[in-house]
């Protein structure tokens, strides 16, 4: 067991989600524990948009992000690879495409 603080994205944030945003987008909601998670968060290269086009092989253009100071959130949005609900489609709901974050160290 290491002293070290744990600075993957799933232990600085308390909720990480993802959703369709209709049939061809989709959405990735980041809630931070506190103003000292997301402040790292909000600086790290691993959530840049080229970083997140990378991970989920999009344009870099392709990924919008949202920073949320007020609430301690940040938003991605970028294209489905598939329109939800058709054939090949293995997550209708885009409701398990945040998982490739988890690990992310920030």
């Amino acid at each position: 067991m290491s002293n070290q603080p744990d600075h993957r994205l799933r232990a600085l944030a308390h909720t990480v989600r993802s959703k369709n945003a209709g049939p061809t987008q989709l959405t990735i909601d980041l809630f931070f524990k506190d103003a000292q998670g997301y402040a790292r968060a909000a600086a790290s290269p691993a959530l840049s948009c080229e970083a997140v086009a990378l991970l989920y092989q999009l344009a870099p253009a392709q990924v919008q992000r949202h920073l949320l100071p007020e609430l301690g959130a940040m938003k991605f949005s970028m294209p489905r690879w598939i329109c939800a609900g058709s054939p090949g489609d293995g997550d209708v709901y885009g409701a398990q495409q945040h998982a490739p974050l988890l690990d992310l160290l920030l």
